[in-house]
């Protein structure tokens, strides 16, 4: 009798302990609307179920105790909760919210065509690079944004000496006069100065690139006929952000840049400072450099001011320094004769200032201002040779945006000056251009998948 009671006991208790059940509705977490079919794991009571076409689940006969759930749903981040059973409501119904995964692409914001619109309703064809793939090349190349570029189809970046290793950039096989670089929608350099810019621009302090590959020429001239490139740089972000790259490379190369950003309630600043040297390289063993010998320091400041929500600007200044010296490696070791005296050397000095206002009219439209000036040094010496030349640029828009539900209207004036002074040879090619132009370009979207761009600019 005593053995039955005892084995009665231990039915009752056994069933007591597995008489808690598990009820919860899974959600969207920003949606709230529920997930049918998501998968509900206990891995310690190798239990696995699914929710309803209602993002209902229940699982009954869970013991006593502490018992981990694991609840994930494709496309949403894995969540991991436990649970004490009993419950003190036996009955209750948990709500299980899950986030959508961070990896989820976020929309790509267009500068280049002044509408600020979406990658996709764009009927130009341009191509971004964002700033995480920026990050992987700046760390492979921390110098220029020669290789930047290279690696973008349609873009041919050609060489313009192969001794002081100088280069251009081509698009859809177009000659590179009628391509433009721009910065933050404003044009870098000009005139004889445009061969050297690739490889005196650092891309620690950009966030994004943009190709146009067509013509743009409506909005930014006979310059980008073929099309062009626009460097956008960081702007400060709520938090202080504090970079710096180092970089040594087999080729005798080394980098050291450095970028500091912040944002106050109405004031913001970035700086940016780099120093790049690369000794003369011939890995071939020719007797001549593939990469000259290089020495260039750039710093680049900019203030940022949020006045308001109607007005906002910013103003920066980039001074840049660069020695470059190649040719005969004899020769750039200091062992010259009677032979071996062929070198390049290529001296430049750039200062320019940069201005942008914008103020918001209203949710629709808004009113730019953008100046840049620039004043460019350039003295370039070779065996029974020697050229040296002033230049001094400026840009001057403002243009006028308008946001429609059907179409986007950008119409402007700008203002374009190059002061050229050739001192080595005297007044050989000294020359002065005035540009006046007015532009109105209309994109019209006629259905979701159909959209028109015009555009009338005269010169």
């Amino acid at each position: 009798m005593k053995k039955y009671f005892i084995i009665i006991l231990l039915f009752i208790s056994a069933s007591a302990m597995a008489q808690n059940t598990f009820k919860a509705v899974v959600r969207d977490a920003k949606t709230m609307k529920t997930l049918p079919h998501a998968t509900v794991k206990i891995p310690d009571l190798k239990i696995a179920t699914a929710s309803d076409s209602s993002g209902n689940v229940a699982i009954n006969n869970l013991p006593n105790g502490k018992v981990e759930i694991d609840i994930s749903f494709v496309g949403y981040s894995d969540l991991e909760k436990t649970y004490t059973f009993p419950l003190a409501k036996p009955d209750t119904v948990f709500n299980i919210q899950l986030e959508t995964q961070g990896s989820e692409l976020g929309e790509v914001v267009i500068q280049s065509t002044r509408t600020n619109q979406n990658l996709r309703d764009i009927p130009t064809r341009i191509e971004a690079l964002p700033l995480e793939e920026l990050n992987e090349k700046s760390s492979e190349q921390p110098g220029d944004i020669k290789m930047l570029l290279g690696e973008t189809t349609g873009i041919l970046v050609q060489p313009t000496s192969a001794v002081s290793g100088s280069a251009n950039f081509r698009i859809q096989g177009l000659d590179s006069r009628y391509t433009q670089l721009l910065q933050d929608g404003m044009p870098m350099y000009q005139g004889f100065s445009e061969s050297l810019s690739l490889l005196q621009i650092s891309p620690l302090d950009l966030k994004q690139v943009e190709y146009v590959k067509g013509s743009e020429s409506t909005l930014y001239g006979g310059g980008a006929i073929a099309g062009l490139i626009n460097l956008i740089s960081r702007t400060p972000t709520d938090k202080p952000q504090l970079t710096f790259l180092l970089n040594g490379t087999s080729a005798k190369g080394s980098d050291a840049s450095g970028f500091w950003s912040q944002k106050w309630d109405h004031v913001g600043t970035t700086i940016l400072a780099s120093y790049d040297h690369n000794g003369a390289y011939d890995p071939s063993e020719q007797g001549f450099s593939a990469i000259p010998q290089i020495n260039r320091f750039t710093i680049n400041p900019k203030l940022l001011l949020y006045m308001d929500k109607h007005n906002k600007g910013w103003f920066g200044v980039n001074v840049s320094n660069e020695n470059r010296y190649g040719g005969d490696m004899q020769v750039l070791t200091g062992h010259a004769d009677s032979v071996h005296q062929y070198f390049q050397r290529n001296k430049t000095f750039r200062f320019s200032t940069q201005l942008s206002f914008t103020h918001k009219i209203d949710s629709a439209s808004s009113l730019n201002i953008k100046n840049t000036m620039g004043y460019f040094n350039r003295d370039l010496t070779m065996p029974a040779y020697e050229f040296s030349g002033r230049q001094v640029s400026s840009f001057t828009e403002v243009s006028y945006v308008n946001h429609q539900k059907r179409a986007d209207w950008v119409t402007g004036v700008n203002f374009i000056t190059d002061h050229f002074t050739n001192t080595i040879p005297v007044d050989k090619y000294n020359y002065d251009q005035t540009t006046a132009g007015v532009f109105g370009q209309n994109t019209f979207k006629a259905a979701t998948w159909f959209s028109i761009e015009s555009g009338l600019r005269v010169d």
